[in-house]
């Protein structure tokens, strides 16, 4: 894949917290891509990710509640995962990679991502 390819798509990452978003991206950029993570789990507004960058390519990340609290103190629970998971329906529902990162390590997850990228990136920029 060309370097200009590479930074020249915007790609979205979107998850609930805990999820990996802020690790793939800051690997992502490390890499010369052009990602940005952002905060649907946050906003009422459906196609907030839409608005807030208009990506060429958008990526869901998923996890389990037992996943996110082994990752960070949490202070709520289920109820709150699953208000979350309703904020990004819109998300999750246009997104080009769903991806479950509970089984995962960040490398396995960077990994996928770049498979996934390198399988479509030409087709959605040619």
């Amino acid at each position: 894949m060309a370097e200009q390819e590479k930074t020249k798509a915007l790609i979205a990452v979107v998850g609930p917290c805990a999820s990996g978003k802020s690790s793939l991206v800051q690997r992502l950029k490390a890499l010369g891509y052009n990602a940005r993570s952002v905060a649907q789990d946050h906003s009422y507004v459906p196609d907030m990710w839409r608005r807030i960058t208009n990506p060429d390519i958008l990526i869901c990340l998923d996890a389990e509640l037992n996943t996110i609290a082994r990752r960070r103190r949490i202070s709520w629970g289920q109820r709150y995962l699953n208000d979350e998971r309703h904020r990004l329906r819109h998300a999750r529902q246009h997104c080009d990679l769903l991806l479950p990162t509970d089984d995962l390590t960040k490398a396995q997850v960077l990994e996928r991502v770049l498979a996934f990228l390198e399988s479509v990136l030409g087709d959605k920029l040619g």
